[in-house]
């Protein structure tokens, strides 16, 4: 079955950099789009980032010029790089990916950004 497994999440003060990893079993990796979602207390899930197989990636505008989604197919894993972190940025983010019309989820990190 599709497992994906997040690390890297925190507490960073604003200003700071943190970077999110999603390791993927179950899945051919290198042929599928990956992303990251976050939900932020009190607000919708949203769309960080994502990349497809082919390493074409598209960030929010909330997160452009701050977030790097990034892919390493030799270890079926997606990265999130985040820099210059603000207190808008604390959420619990979700590595994502989809199989024809199913989606999954990993079980969330937590990125907090405060001083």
């Amino acid at each position: 079955q599709v497992q994906l497994v997040e690390s890297g999440g925190g507490l960073v003060q604003p200003g700071g950099s943190l970077r999110l990893s999603c390791t993927a079993s179950g899945i051919i990796f290198s042929i599928y789009r990956m992303g990251w979602y976050r939900r932020a207390p009190g607000k919708e899930r949203e769309l960080v980032a994502d990349i497809t197989s082919g390493g074409y990636s598209n960030c929010a505008d909330s997160v452009k010029g701050r977030f790097t989604i990034s892919r390493d197919n030799t270890k079926n894993t997606v990265y999130l790089q985040m820099n210059s972190l603000k207190p808008e940025d604390t959420a619990v983010y979700y590595c994502w990916t989809r199989d024809g019309g199913r989606s999954y989820w990993g079980q969330g990190t937590q990125v907090t950004v405060s001083s």
